[in-house]
């Protein structure tokens, strides 16, 4: 069986929900058709020709890029026109392109958290927060007997989740009361009498978004006609996504020892530059894929000694090193292209767990190689 392309998106909304997208920041389907039956994906940052002639050597009818290629509508198609011409040439060989941009940099697993993990930085956190998931408390009334399986199935729904802890809930054994009037069938008592029963008050927490998922969970397994439950907004703010990640490494080392390290992780070395004293040592690092001097300051604020990035210009270097913030730019491509194997796994995994036989390619290409003298 193969993936329709729809499958596939739903999979790729799953690892970058276009809700965390920045505002105005073109991500999703780009051209093609989504109900298609897809012999291969293949993964890249950029569409280009190159990657065009690769997809077309692996069969593969489904394009996922980082970068969109089309970040304006088009009012017109002029052949003329490389770019338009290459879009031209894709349809015409029944491509479907979709792009996951400022989403995929900000998803708790994407961009910089794999490039952060790879580089070996522990106790993570965001750089700069561009959203939180709103949470909501759960509270529902069970017969005592009943509360595990209740709570087995909405934990299953995604509720109960503290950081990495699942089935997460509190408690307490209390009396319920009902009077089950005419045209009832309750699970416990007699209609026009007036029962009471041990009940367990059962609270847990969940992301609003699965609210619907949650309480259909809880219809589904509860054993009451009619389910006494509560939903309460909280102010406290879940899982936070947003630009780049801070953190340390297991030891202090050498700025430059870093520097050839980075390098060496990620295919840069020739390419790299560094920012600082050599000697330096460093322990708590920041990250950001792809050009991150627009977030210089945070990890001067969340008291970063080095800032791992791409695309650094004269100026903002100068302002580093005023700063007293060294710096590593090991280049555009390099910080983000190891976010394509992450996003390579976690695809096919999903599509051999749904019995789909579709293969999953990550490009070879390189959008921009620059040769060193």
């Amino acid at each position: 069986m193969l993936a329709a392309g729809n499958d596939i998106i739903s999979i790729l909304e799953e690892i970058a929900p276009p809700r965390y997208a920045l505002p105005g920041d073109p991500t999703g389907l780009q051209w093609g058709d989504r109900n298609r039956e897809v012999g291969a994906v293949l993964l890249a940052l950029d569409f280009s020709p190159a990657v065009l002639e690769e997809a077309l050597d692996k069969d593969a009818s489904f394009i996922f890029t980082h970068h969109p290629f089309l970040f304006t509508p088009l009012a017109s198609l002029d052949l003329s026109n490389p770019r338009e011409a290459l879009m031209v040439r894709a349809l015409k060989h029944d491509l479907t392109l979709y792009t996951a941009h400022t989403n995929l940099d900000t998803a708790p697993g994407g961009v910089n958290q794999v490039l952060g993990e790879l580089l070996g930085l522990q106790k993570m956190q965001v750089l700069s927060g561009t959203g939180a998931e709103e949470l909501e408390k759960l509270v529902v009334f069970v017969p005592s007997g009943h509360q595990d399986r209740v709570r087995d199935a909405i934990s299953e729904a995604g509720a109960g989740w503290i950081g990495d802890y699942s089935h997460c809930t509190y408690q307490v054994l209390g009396e319920g009361t009902f009077l089950p009037r005419e045209g009832t069938s309750p699970f416990l008592g007699d209609q026009g009498v007036l029962e009471k029963v041990q009940e367990f008050r059962l609270e847990t927490i969940l992301p609003r978004r699965i609210r619907s998922r949650v309480l259909q969970a809880l219809f589904d397994t509860h054993p009451y006609e009619e389910v006494a439950y509560d939903l309460h907004s909280l102010e406290n703010e879940g899982e936070q996504w947003g630009l780049g990640r801070v953190g340390r490494l297991n030891r202090p080392l050498p700025l430059k020892d870093l520097a050839r390290e980075t390098a060496r992780l990620l295919d840069a070395q020739g390419t790299l530059r560094c920012l600082g004293d050599p000697e330096q040592p460093v322990q708590q690092v920041a990250v950001l894929g792809g050009s991150g001097a627009s977030q210089m300051d945070s990890a001067v604020e969340a008291g970063a000694q080095v800032f791992i990035t791409g695309d650094i210009k004269y100026h903002e270097a100068q302002k580093a090193a005023e700063a007293g913030l060294a710096l590593i730019d090991a280049g555009h491509e390099a910080t983000e292209r190891p976010v394509l194997s992450a996003v390579a796994q976690q695809l096919t995994r999903r599509l051999q767990q749904e019995g789909c036989e579709t293969e999953v390619f990550v490009s070879r290409q390189k959008n921009i190689h620059w040769e060193t003298y």
